[in-house]
């Protein structure tokens, strides 16, 4: 038997609302009717202990702990990872190190607790599930840099900014056949030869 993912939108929906579950892409597809994409995101409030995470998802996730539940195999797509403090959080501070000179090495002075050291460390919930993908806006059909340039660029709409950003490099023109390097030149008697230069 093996894992059923939830098909949805967002992982909030794929946590309490999926349209289906599938174990293939094929299935999440037939389901989805569309294009998936197998994604893998953090969901829900971040805990200070990984004990504090496992009790209020109790049931949802794996728990090596005596007595808990686990969930049945193809119920095993939500997850607890740990993850570093967000930007708003302040991390705790750090002992200032003196530089110790021993053996000729410089050596900082360890801290006197570890913890102190340590950057926080958070608990959420990871769900891996079939994202659904939306049809993205058309990305017009001139190269990025030449629409940087013009006038009516400042007019386009998020979307198709952000289907312009995606879109593949393309050149301007066609590389010509005999296009020579930095470190090449053509004598002036003999323009069709290319020698190379130190």
């Amino acid at each position: 038997m093996s894992i059923l993912y939830p098909v949805a939108e967002t992982p909030e929906a794929a946590l309490h609302a999926a349209r289906g579950h599938a174990a293939r892409a094929r299935e999440a597809e037939r389901i989805a009717g569309g294009a998936v994409r197998f994604v893998t995101e953090a969901v829900g409030p971040a805990f200070a202990t990984r004990e504090a995470a496992l009790d209020a998802y109790a049931g949802l996730v794996e728990d090596e702990r005596p007595g808990r539940a686990a969930p049945p195999l193809e119920d095993r797509w939500r997850q607890l990872r740990p993850v570093s403090a967000p930007p708003g959080v302040k991390p705790r501070p750090r002992p200032t190190l003196k530089p110790v000179n021993r053996d000729g090495r410089r050596w900082p002075s360890p801290p006197s607790d570890p913890s102190e050291a340590a950057p926080p460390t958070l608990w959420r919930l990871s769900v891996s599930y079939w994202r659904i993908e939306q049809a993205s806006a058309a990305a017009p059909e001139a190269a990025a840099r030449k629409l940087r340039r013009d006038v009516a660029a400042k007019d386009l709409d998020a979307a198709v900014l952000d289907a312009l950003a995606r879109q593949p490099l393309r050149p301007l023109q066609p590389q010509r056949a005999l296009d020579i390097g930095l470190f090449e030149y053509r004598p002036p008697d003999a323009p069709g030869l290319i020698i190379p230069d130190d």
